[in-house]
Formats: structure tokens, C-alpha cells, sequence
């Protein structure tokens, strides 16, 4: 029997489709609306969903899409996705909630607190996906940066790419500044001794103390210790240099296979990373992404991708596997990634909120009744997942010394 697997969703805009927003179920005048992103929200954390990554951007265009001449059918402007969480956490019970953040030009300090925040706002279930790099729109908004990443170079490869590299590098640095602010108060560092007027014992807070290639970071995080502990930082990773980088600093990865095939073969390259990075925290997390779009029969999922592309102007392309099925055909292409070895898969709805609620009430309770899904009642979103709290980085070199 295959050991049953996580199931999580990304949410971006109308959906990932470029033509989800004029699909007949759609609601484009609500997509600046925070009620929308709190129903979406609300709906998958019913239904028992593990979490859910929420995307944004740094630029009104696409990344790497021109900004003289951005496509106009295309959805544009965002909310930011931190304050979605946010808005969406007092509402929601039991979903972790992951808003994305570009580390090119977002200061450490400034996410930490922010991600702290969210953990103590939805009771410990918070995390960080970390997008390394920026696009000439986007350091255009900044004014901050000449050089950067205009593109993939003609391999393909990261690796090939010195721009790329700087960002990885950076991101990676990103991810330990992160960390060590979430650590530099200790739990106990509150005590609120009226007797004694001490509301705080100083000794319990610790500077980060941290000097590398692009930050210098010595003070406490403002934001006592939340629930976490540490919130969960999760990256997106297609190859080796990504691969590395969630080795050394992430909980949570997600990957995207083509086929069963292809996902053992990622899994292996992880391993391969795990080991280049001599990784000694716990195992980290594989999830396999999916984009689907649901309907009740196959004809009718046909139909709907076709009436999208049309729509576009163009068939739908992605970097993850795109499926147009029946939710028994999307259970089937969920089973078949969880016989890899993955922790979870993460869908990507075509359409929202359409296949939102199709996955919240047609293709999990089906993954559920053949035992595919894997469930746990802890609250907090790490603990969901099987990841320890970590004591603080303080008490651990405490313990060590």
C-alpha cells in the first residue's frame, strides 16, 4: 500500500491559468478584495488541506516578462501575501500559511518580524517561501540595484548563470538571518514579575550577530519567540543549484516531476544535496507540484482547458505537470507521485475559487477514502509535518559547549 502524503495548494491570483479570470466561475472583481483570499483560504483549511503557499511579486509585470509592453489580458496587480496570511489567520484553524517573499530586495529584518507576527497570529502556523533573485522590473522599483538576473541563460542551468549564483547565495543567507532573529529570544525571555518590576530578563535575548556576503545583521529580532519556534521556511527548487539550496536551508521543498519517473529521480538528487550540505537538522520535506484543472468528467475538464487556451491565445504552458481530469484522474496522478516517496503534494488550481473547492470537496475526501491522505491533529503547522520545535540556537550552543 503506498504511504499516504500531504495535500497542499497554491494560490495565485484567479488561478494559474493566464485566462482563469474570464473562465464563467471566476470573480475578477473580487481579486483585490481580502475576503476572497479568507474564503479561499477558509475553504481548503475545511477540508483539512495541510497548507497553503500564497504567490506574489515584486513588479506589476510577470518576472522576466517585459514591462514596455506587459500583456493586457492578462490579471494584473496583487495584494501583498503576507498581510493575506495575516488577514486570513484569525479565521482559519488548522492550515499552515505561506506567503511568498523575493529576498533580492526584502530585508531580512523586516520578513522575520513579519513571519513571526503571523506565527503568533495563527497559533503557530506560519512559514516563508523564499524566491531568490529579482527581474530588471522589479530592481527598477527599487532603485537600488544596477545588475541582477535579466533572464536564464541558454542552458537552462542556474549554474551557468554568475547573476543567478549571487541570488542563491543571497537567498541562502536570507534563510540563516531568518533564523537566527527567530532565535534571539529565548522562551522564556518574558517574565512579567510585577513583584520585582521585571518584565523582561535580558539575559534571555541574544544579539543574531551575523556578517556575510550581503547582510550584516547584530540585533534581536523586535518579536519574542513565537509558537514555532521557527516559522517554516520553504524555496521552490527545478535543479542542482536550487537543490542545494533547500539541502542547507529549507524545511520544506517543493519540486515539480513530470512523471513518477522523473520525481524518484529528483528525490535522488536531493539526497545527493543532503549530502553535498552535510545536513544534520531534520529530513527535509519533499512536495511534488501538480496544476490541475477538475471537472466531473473528462469530456467537460477537455472542454474547460480548451475554452482557457482559446481564451489566451495560446496553450497553457508551466513548469510543473499539468493535469485535466476527473478528481478521480487527479487522485490517481496524486498516488502515483506518493509511490515516489514524496511527503505531499502541493495542486496549483487552473481556476479559482472553481478548483479550489473542487480539490476541498471532490479530490481530497476521494484521496482520503482510499487512504491516501495523511492526517494529523496537532495545530501547529510544523508539527503537522513531523518537524521537532527547535529549542533556540542560544540554548542549543548552550547545550553544546
Amino acid at each position: 500500500m503506498t504511504a499516504p502524503v500531504h495535500l497542499a495548494v497554491a494560490l495565485d491570483r484567479a488561478g494559474w491559468h493566464p485566462a482563469a479570470w474570464r473562465d464563467p466561475s471566476a470573480t475578477p472583481l473580487d481579486l483585490q478584495s481580502p475576503a476572497y483570499w479568507r474564503a479561499l483560504l477558509e475553504t481548503a483549511d475545511r477540508a483539512g488541506i495541510v497548507l497553503a503557499t500564497i504567490e506574489d511579486a515584486l513588479s506589476f509585470t510577470d518576472r522576466f516578462e517585459s514591462a514596455d509592453e506587459p500583456a493586457a489580458g492578462r490579471v494584473r496587480g496583487r495584494l501583498d501575501a503576507v498581510l493575506i496570511a495575516a488577514y486570513a489567520a484569525p479565521s482559519t484553524q488548522r492550515i499552515g500559511l505561506i506567503p511568498t517573499v523575493t529576498t533580492a530586495h526584502t530585508e531580512p529584518f523586516h520578513v522575520a518580524t513579519g513571519i513571526q507576527t503571523l506565527d503568533f497570529a495563527s497559533r503557530g502556523r506560519a512559514g516563508v517561501r523564499l524566491v531568490a533573485g529579482s527581474s530588471p522590473a522589479e530592481r527598477a522599483n527599487f532603485g537600488r540595484r544596477a545588475s541582477g538576473p535579466d533572464g536564464l541563460p541558454a542552458s537552462l542551468r542556474v549554474e551557468d548563470a554568475p547573476e543567478f549564483l549571487a541570488a542563491f547565495r543571497e537567498t541562502g543567507e536570507v534563510a540563516e538571518v531568518l533564523r537566527r532573529l527567530w532565535d534571539s529570544w529565548e522562551d522564556e525571555a518574558i517574565v512579567r514579575d510585577e513583584a520585582r518590576g521585571l518584565f523582561l530578563d535580558p539575559d534571555r535575548v541574544h544579539p543574531a550577530r551575523f556578517e556575510g556576503e550581503f547582510f550584516a545583521v547584530e540585533g534581536a529580532s523586535i518579536v519574542p519567540r513565537s509558537p514555532q519556534g521557527q516559522p517554516l521556511i520553504a524555496v521552490l527548487a527545478h535543479q542542482r543549484v536550487p537543490y542545494l539550496l533547500a539541502a542547507e536551508s529549507a524545511d520544506v521543498v517543493f519540486v515539480t516531476p513530470h512523471d513518477e519517473g522523473s520525481a524518484t529521480g529528483i528525490l535522488a538528487e536531493l539526497d545527493q544535496a543532503v549530502a553535498h550540505v552535510h545536513r544534520r537538522h531534520e529530513r527535509l520535506r519533499v512536495f511534488a507540484d501538480l496544476v490541475v484543472l477538475v471537472e466531473e468528467t473528462a469530456s467537460a475538464a477537455r472542454d474547460a482547458a480548451a475554452r482557457l487556451d482559446d481564451l489566451a491565445g495560446a496553450p497553457f504552458t508551466s513548469d510543473a505537470r499539468y493535469v485535466v481530469g476527473t478528481p478521480l484522474h487527479v487522485v490517481d496522478e496524486i498516488r502515483a507521485l506518493a509511490a515516489s516517496g514524496v511527503d505531499g503534494v502541493r495542486l496549483r488550481p487552473a481556476r479559482q475559487p472553481r478548483d479550489v473547492v473542487a480539490i476541498a470537496e471532490r479530490v481530497l475526501p476521494l484521496l482520503d477514502s482510499f487512504g491516501g491522505l495523511r492526517r494529523d491533529d496537532r495545530v501547529s503547522l510544523r508539527g503537522r509535518l513531523g518537524l521537532e520545535r527547535p529549542a533556540s540556537r542560544p540554548l542549543r550552543e548552550k547545550v553544546s559547549s
